[in-house]
């Protein structure tokens, strides 16, 4: 039997993908597994996969690799969608003991331990119309912010997306039992909670509840003082959830919202369910109560038949919008999906290139937001890090703010005035007294 006592742990993708390596990790230390300091050898290497592109694909491939030359006694095992969707390919890399789909996600500690005394690849990954468990999950790395799993799974099927097929339907877990989840990071001292699914909104699908509700009751968790939702999609952004945000004390004004295209061509070709009209009507209905919200936003560029003219539609609508952030994704191509087989792909460098103007722009309006605020007062929640003799930590508004590096001051929220911008786009600080 291989000798197990410390494990590290590689997490690609997307927030959700976080809060379960987290969850893994806890799991394995209650079994008595280590968790390795970074830099540092470990006996078992388990790697949390993304499939969301091809490059997220081959960051794996690479990452299993690298881990076999420098640790070929280790064990590795590798869990995810990519996993979920592949694993065959996965297994037959050299050094992999476990691919494990997920549906199983929640025994890989128990699996790993299995793996170590047979000592022989395994392979556990169902069907997509199997995926019907609940991995309940949160992170606790971060003394200052926790990522809780709140949703799995989408019910949507746009036609570039891959998701559906590794992660199965749209479901929860009872509001209750998310609740007690809350309370269980309150109880570790973190004081922000960041809501992570793959459709966050779409909450309620398996119990009949809603996603308000939950915010609802989660509000009313003591010791949490500042919730996040991570991404919500645009149609589900409704009033009722705008107007609760505005009220509470609790739920900060920043919303993350997947756009995708500026082009309502390209939007009914990615089946989506808005246009640019419904966005821009649900941006306007936020601003109104939550002027200075922060708006992060998802674009793909380079889909399938995206013309000079529908990029620069993007690129216009984007300019009038005016949010704070950009994340430019160039579109990839994701096997058994609608948009893989569609005409009109669009050349590498002309992807490239748009994604160079949407960052850009992206740039321009992040630091436009940021200017806004300068000389006002802001409250920032510091977290340990220290780069530099520098800390960092975020306003409600998800300003980043750096300050000279206090201990007294970590994972607590202080009221600043803000003062300049640095060149990186963070934004220098005074502490009120």
């Amino acid at each position: 039997m291989r000798t197990h006592k410390k494990a590290g742990f590689y997490t690609l993708g997307c927030k959700l993908n976080f809060s379960e390596t987290s969850t893994i990790a806890r799991e394995l230390e209650e079994a008595g597994i280590l968790r390795a300091r970074r830099g540092e050898s470990a006996d078992i290497y388990v790697i949390n996969s993304c499939s969301v592109t091809e490059h997220a694909d081959k960051k794996c491939r690479n990452l299993i690799r690298r881990i076999n030359r420098e640790n070929p006694e280790a064990i590795v095992a590798v869990t995810g969608c990519y996993a979920q969707l592949k694993p065959q390919d996965i297994a037959a890399i050299p050094g992999v003991d476990l691919v494990i789909g997920n549906n199983e996600k929640g025994s890989l500690a128990e699996k790993v331990r299995e793996i170590a005394q047979k000592g022989k690849t395994a392979v556990y990954a169902c069907d997509t119309e199997e995926l019907t468990s609940f991995f309940a999950a949160f992170s606790s790395g971060d003394r200052t912010r926790a990522f809780l799993k709140v949703q799995d799974g989408c019910d949507y099927r746009c036609s570039y997306c891959t998701i559906p097929l590794a992660r199965g339907k749209s479901r929860n877990l009872p509001i209750t039992q998310v609740v007690s989840e809350a309370r269980k990071i309150a109880a570790k001292g973190q004081q922000e909670i960041v809501l992570t699914g793959i459709n966050t909104g779409d909450f309620g699908r398996t119990t009949g509840e809603s996603f308000l509700d939950l915010l609802i009751a989660l509000d009313g968790v003591d010791g949490i003082r500042r919730y996040r939702i991570s991404s919500i999609e645009p149609n589900l952004l409704t009033d009722d959830i705008i107007c609760f945000t505005a009220a509470s004390g609790k739920f900060q004004p920043h919303f993350h919202i997947p756009l995708q295209s500026g082009c309502d061509r390209i939007l009914a070709l990615m089946k989506r369910r808005y246009n640019t009209a419904v966005f821009a009507e649900r941006i306007t209905a936020a601003r109104k109560v939550m002027p200075d919200a922060f708006f992060g936003i998802d674009v793909i560029v380079g889909f399938p038949g995206e013309t000079d003219e529908d990029f620069e539609k993007t690129y216009r609508f984007l300019e009038s919008i005016e949010p704070a952030f950009l994340h430019v994704f160039p579109y990839s191509v994701r096997p058994n999906t609608p948009a893989a087989d569609m005409p009109g792909k669009v050349l590498p460098q002309v992807s490239d290139e748009r994604v160079k103007h949407l960052t850009g722009l992206s740039d321009r309006l992040h630091r436009a937001f940021s200017e806004r605020f300068l000389g006002c007062q802001a409250k920032v929640l510091f977290e340990s890090t220290r780069k530099g003799g520098l800390m960092f930590g975020y306003t409600e508004n998800y300003l980043r703010v750096e300050m000279p590096y206090r201990q007294e001051m970590i994972n607590r929220i202080v009221p600043v005035r803000l003062t300049g911008l640095t060149d990186e786009g963070n934004i220098t600080a005074q502490t009120i007294d």
